[in-house]
């Protein structure tokens, strides 16, 4: 048995079903390994960096460990940008990572990188195998790490180091680490009580650490009557069958989950690290629960931080409550709440025969297309937005994007990992044009791989989040056009059903014949480039930008663009 032989069996032991990636030279001891074990499947993508992706997703989709590889030196560089994202993401990757032979190391060998210090700002784990004697304990060590600390592990494999044999008992079994319950200290809950019970008006911001604690936290919001404001990964997890549900935050939020928030006198923070500064209150207590200490007090000043998991907070909290609190708070969040929808409601319209589309409205109808368990997964860019607004969670339903670390071209790759984790069920990349074409040749993955996901792309020509943060600085938008083709055609053409979309009357049916269709398909929608999101808080600066870029846009002679901007958002 070599320590390729033992790599693969221990991963089967582990009930790894898939590594992701590209092979070649280094890696092919591995490969060939696959091959003869025949239980683990490799998934062929074109890109290592798609490969990184999907491996995050499908550990994201399953809950369970995930495997990518790269060969030396530009295979394993092109995983980076997945990893990354699977780290900051929190969940479980092991990256198979080749190297030179270990001979040549700091030589200057042809393809030489140093992946040691290459992965080590985005993994929890990263060292290399140089001898038979450091195995299975150092791959052992990896898998925990990843599974444990939920985040990415890198083992790096010389390729000639994979050849070496491994003593005849050497063992192949894996006894993998099951997830711990964190209780919080007894006199911090009481801490956190006393705030509470003191505090008039309050709300509570709610992030992915909620996962698993839906009820938990919807019955600590009645006890406190107070509103609940979701981050984008609480979306998942918090919107659905909650009556206390006021929005999202930040800029891609409502302005009623800003105004919850800038309105109280004591925000709760469970589970979430919102990252954005300007969002926050100023001036108000802030107590905050999460089960990672250096998360606590990470972006905004601490009244009090409780190390813990959220559902076994709440359970101690609870009966440590004052009742009788005021609905006032409560009631005023709920009214906003309703006219913050009914506004974004309003803003999903049909648009006149031959008119680009609002994407707006493409997501409002791909929402009441979709599967009640469909998985969504959102490029970073406008995608997300919409995805964020119109995409409505029921409890089945999942959203996987590139939230922590916001890389453009994930929702496609991510879309093959969530298909091949979850082979029953309906997977929809939401993507935008400038996200689709930067990884668009795995698309052929998906006919390869027999992977049946449905691929949106928003088709607006332009790299439209880029475009609108230009505005809004003041810039004329320049550098974010995109000269693209007839996608639909092109995905005929690669062996996935193409559907373009160029009216709003043939949305509706566009989308259920793509989904009805037994293999991967790809919706091309043709939509408004001048679209505009705006962020629930429009400060004097933002608005100043928009002057400055419609003064300069019609000096520089694009007075069209300015007329077409009003027509799009502002003549409904």
């Amino acid at each position: 048995m070599t320590i390729a032989d033992l790599l693969t069996a221990t991963l089967a032991d582990a009930g790894v079903e898939r590594i992701w990636g590209v092979t070649g030279d280094s890696l092919n001891a591995i490969n060939d390994s696959l091959r003869r074990l025949g239980t683990i499947e490799w998934m062929h993508v074109r890109h290592e960096e798609a490969g990184a992706f999907a491996a995050g997703a499908e550990a994201a989709a399953s809950g369970k460990l995930a495997v990518c590889a790269g060969s030396c030196g530009p295979g394993h560089l092109h995983l980076i940008n997945g990893l990354y994202d699977c780290h900051r993401s929190r969940v479980p990757v092991l990256a198979i990572v080749s190297h030179i032979p270990s001979t040549e190391i700091g030589l200057s060998y042809f393809q030489e990188t140093h992946p040691t210090e290459l992965f080590r700002e985005c993994s929890h784990f990263c060292e290399m195998v140089t001898s038979p004697g450091q195995m299975p304990e150092l791959l052992h060590r990896a898998m925990r790490t990843a599974i444990g600390q939920r985040g990415v592990a890198v083992l790096v494999v010389p390729g000639d180091v994979s050849l070496l044999e491994v003593p005849k008992d050497t063992p192949i079994a894996f006894a993998p680490p099951a997830p711990a319950r964190l209780v919080p200290d007894a006199g911090e809950v009481e801490k956190l009580a006393a705030l509470l019970n003191g505090s008039k008006t309050i709300t509570m911001l709610c992030g992915s650490g909620c996962a698993g604690a839906h009820d938990d936290v919807v019955a600590l919001a009645d006890a406190l009557r107070a509103p609940i404001v979701h981050a984008y990964r609480g979306k998942e997890y918090l919107e659905w069958d909650n009556p206390f549900d006021v929005g999202m935050t930040g800029f891609l939020g409502f302005e009623s989950g800003y105004h919850a928030m800038k309105d109280c006198d004591t925000l709760l923070m469970l589970g979430t690290d919102f990252p954005y500064r300007n969002f926050y209150p100023s001036g108000v207590q802030v107590a905050q629960v999460d089960r990672d200490p250096s998360a606590l007090g990470r972006r905004v000043p601490l009244t009090l931080g409780v190390l813990g998991d959220v559902g076994e907070t709440i359970a101690a909290l609870i009966p440590q409550l004052s009742p009788g609190r005021s609905d006032r708070f409560l009631d005023a969040a709920r009214r906003h709440y309703a006219s913050a929808r009914a506004k974004l409601d309003g803003l999903a319209t049909p648009r006149a025969a031959g008119q680009p589309l609002h994407p707006q409205f493409v997501a409002k109808v791909l929402n009441d297309v979709a599967a009640d368990d469909a998985i969504l997964t959102a490029d970073v860019g406008t995608p997300v937005i919409w995805a964020a607004r119109y995409f409505m969670t029921n409890g089945r339903r999942r959203i996987i994007g590139s939230f922590n670390h916001g890389s453009m071209a994930n929702a496609m790759p991510q879309a093959l990992g969530a298909q091949a984790a979850c082979p029953g069920r309906q997977v929809v990349s939401l993507s935008g044009d400038g996200g689709f074409t930067m990884l668009m040749g795995d698309m052929l993955s998906a006919v390869q791989l027999d992977l049946p996901i449905k691929i949106v792309v928003l088709n607006n020509g332009t790299l439209g989040y880029v475009a609108m943060e230009m505005k809004a600085g003041g810039y004329v938008d320049t550098n974010v056009d995109l000269k693209n083709p007839d996608f639909a055609s092109i995905a005929n053409i690669a062996g996935l059903k193409g559907i373009r979309v160029e009216s709003s009357d043939a949305l509706d049916g566009a989308l259920r014949e793509a989904f009805a269709h037994p293999g991967p398909a790809l919706v091309d929608v043709v939509t408004a480039t001048q679209e505009l999101s705006i962020p629930p808080a429009i400060g004097l600066e933002q608005a100043k930008g928009f002057s400055l870029y419609m003064m300069k846009a019609i000096i520089s002679g694009r007075g069209d663009e300015v007329l077409e901007l009003a027509k799009t958002n502002l003549l409904r």
